[in-house]
């Protein structure tokens, strides 16, 4: 099964699916040496976002977000893709930078259509989430 979605970053990764339905503050929320989530308000608390198709509703916080995100990329422990219900700039940019695949705005609700723990490819090149990956 395919989703279509807006490209915000190209680029193909597969990976298991961590969802939080919640806005994610990267600046303080998430470690920039492991990827464990540090916000003790967020959903997906002391998870480790290392490799996984991180989908959330949207950033939030400080600009300083993006640079957090590329910090996760340097170490090893970024995400290896991303899905937004609606992108805004921090993270967007972040995901630019770090050359991690990003999508928004899909044409079906995520929470709705995908499972923490199942694999699914982000293609960020075609604007697409494959679910059978």
């Amino acid at each position: 099964m395919e989703i279509k979605g807006r490209v915000i970053s190209r680029g193909i990764a597969k990976g298991e699916v961590l969802l939080c339905n919640d806005g994610i503050s990267f600046l303080g929320g998430i470690d920039p040496k492991t990827g464990i989530v540090l916000d003790k308000d967020s959903p997906i608390y002391n998870k480790n976002i290392r490799n996984k198709v991180l989908v959330f509703t949207r950033g939030k916080g400080s600009t300083v977000g993006s640079y957090v995100i590329l910090q996760l990329k340097k170490n090893g422990v970024a995400p290896a893709a991303i899905i937004n219900i609606e992108a805004e700039t921090i993270i967007a940019v972040g995901a630019i930078i770090s050359r991690i695949p990003m999508l928004d705005k899909l044409e079906k609700n995520p929470f709705k259509m995908l499972k923490n723990g199942m694999v699914v490819e982000v293609d960020g090149d075609l604007g697409r989430v494959l679910l059978d990956a």
